[in-house]
This record gives structure tokens, C-alpha cells and sequence, in this order.
């Protein structure tokens, strides 16, 4: 059974806030080099590399047969190729902080897939309320501003960044045929990392064509190789950390500091900045995200 967030467990989730709050930074400035099929193709290879050769040094198989593949595609599909692909895409329409906000709505759409596909993770009434309450924080984010003239771009982020939610959502239901598949964690990552580059390659080359693109500029090569290291290789390996000592529902915290790194980065460095209805959008989502974890009003 999952442990109790030990200090040692707190520190490792912060660490992972700030590998994943740091993507949607990378994310910008590969962009400034890279088309975001090529972005994405580069992030999975990487961290595929990296983590085959974390499988070799430990000791650890790569999955075999039919079942265990199956289920590394299926998640390479939904927790890699499309999502990253949705994300970048959207970030060339929305800063990377609101993006990172936009992304916090994941277990939103975690626990609405898994009441609508499951029979044993059923709505409960502090879901429903968190579901309710993440999703008029979406509302509030797009407000009838981004309707306006002159916003429809920011629109089209919002929604590709929270079809990246959903597709974030739809992975957790997938993830139980890895878990059947008797999958390791570190093993599964490099098989879902590997099957989403094969994925992508076709896109890339019949889409971007790289060999045609000029050369990138070494700001957006240096934060591409971070994107698969840090941002991928390294976080799967800290999420799968907290997974095992403390269960999904306490690695699902992470959600709620991810945008803090990425606003950070992106105020900062970027000179990005939202408008007051992006941080009311997200207290409202972080309030969701509280409800559905439940443990604060438990303790009150």
C-alpha cells in the first residue's frame, strides 16, 4: 500500500514541479529553432535513449511481447505523441505560462474519464464537486475576452491545450493494461517513449521535412536536449518514484505547482504576462484540484 508524504517524498514532488514547470519554457524557446513536430520527436528520442540505457544499468528488461507493447503504444499515443504535440502547438498561440495553467486541469479530466470508462472509479461527491468546480476555472480562463475580436488565437491555444488534458485523462485508463501487462515503471517509459518516436517520425518528415529547415539557433538545440533530459527522462523517473512510496493520488499534487515554475520562467525570462482572469482561472482550478484530492477539507 502507498506511504504517507514523508518530507523526503515533498521534496521529490517539489522536484518534479520544477523539471515539469520548466517543459513549457523549453518548450518556448525550442520553438524559436524547431517546428513542433520536430520538437517533439527530439524530446521522446532523447529520453528514450536515456532511459534505456537507466533500463541497462539497472538490470532492468525491456517489455516483450504482444500485450506489454500494446500498451506501451497506446500510452506512447495518449501520455506522449499527441499530448506534446497539442501542448507545442498551442504554446505558438499562449504564453507558456498559461499553457502550464491550462495543463493543471489533467486530473479534471482524469477522473471524468475514469467515472466514464471504469466501474470502479466512480464519481464521488468531492469529485464531482473538484470536476465542476477545475471546470468553471476553464471557463474563467477563457472568459468572454477570448471571444472577442482579436482573441481567437488564445482560444485556439486554450483548446489545444486542454485537448491535451484530455488526452493526459484517457492515459490514466490506458495505464491499467501496463499495469496487467506486469511492467515495470522505468521499463514502460522507455517502451511508451520509444513507440511515440516511431510515431512521430512520419510526421516529421512528411510534415517538417528538417533537412530543409535552417540551422536552429544553440538557445533553442541546448533547450530541446533539456526538454528530453530534464523535462522527460528525468521527470518520468521522479514521477515513478512517487508513484511507488506515496500512489498516484499524492503524485497528483504536482499539478498544483507545475504553473508556478512555468509563470516563473515565463515572467522572468520570457517577458511573458497574463491577464487577471488567466490567475483567477487558475486559484479556481487549483481549488477543483483540492476538492478532488479531498485531504485538506478531511483534515479541517
Amino acid at each position: 500500500m502507498p506511504g504517507p508524504m514523508t518530507p523526503r517524498i515533498w521534496g521529490v514532488l517539489i522536484a518534479l514541479s520544477v523539471v515539469w514547470g520548466t517543459s513549457f519554457f523549453f518548450a518556448a524557446v525550442s520553438l524559436t529553432g524547431f517546428p513542433p513536430f520536430t520538437i517533439v520527436l527530439g524530446r521522446v528520442a532523447i529520453a528514450a535513449a536515456v532511459l534505456a540505457v537507466a533500463c541497462h544499468m539497472l538490470g532492468l528488461g525491456l517489455p516483450r511481447g504482444r500485450d506489454a507493447w500494446l500498451a506501451c503504444a497506446g500510452m506512447g499515443f495518449l501520455n506522449n505523441a499527441l499530448p506534446f504535440s497539442l501542448i507545442i502547438a498551442g504554446q505558438q498561440h499562449i504564453p507558456s505560462g498559461l499553457a502550464a495553467v491550462v495543463n493543471a486541469t489533467t486530473p479534471v479530466f482524469a477522473v471524468l474519464c475514469a467515472h466514464a470508462l471504469t466501474r470502479d472509479e466512480k464519481l464521488t461527491a468531492n469529485r464531482l464537486a473538484g470536476a465542476l468546480t477545475g471546470l468553471a476555472g476553464v471557463a474563467l480562463l477563457a472568459g468572454p475576452a477570448a471571444f472577442a475580436a482579436g482573441h481567437g488565437s488564445e482560444l485556439l491555444g486554450i483548446a489545444l491545450c486542454l485537448g491535451a488534458s484530455l488526452s493526459y485523462g484517457l492515459s490514466g485508463v490506458w495505464a491499467r493494461r501496463v499495469r496487467r501487462a506486469g511492467l515495470a515503471p522505468i521499463p514502460a517509459a522507455t517502451g511508451q517513449c520509444a513507440c511515440s518516436l516511431l510515431m512521430m517520425l512520419p510526421l516529421v518528415l512528411v510534415f517538417d521535412r528538417p533537412w530543409q529547415l535552417p540551422a536552429p539557433p544553440g538557445a533553442a538545440v541546448a533547450a530541446l536536449i533539456a526538454f528530453g533530459l530534464l523535462s522527460t527522462a528525468l521527470a518520468y523517473v521522479l514521477f515513478y518514484a512517487i508513484i511507488e512510496k506515496a500512489g498516484a493520488t499524492n503524485a497528483m499534487l504536482v499539478t498544483l505547482l507545475v504553473p508556478v515554475t512555468a509563470l516563473l520562467l515565463g515572467t522572468a525570462v520570457l517577458g511573458e504576462a497574463l491577464a487577471p482572469r488567466h490567475l483567477a482561472g487558475m486559484g479556481v482550478i487549483a481549488l477543483g484540484l483540492l476538492l478532488i484530492d479531498g485531504r485538506v477539507f478531511r483534515a479541517r
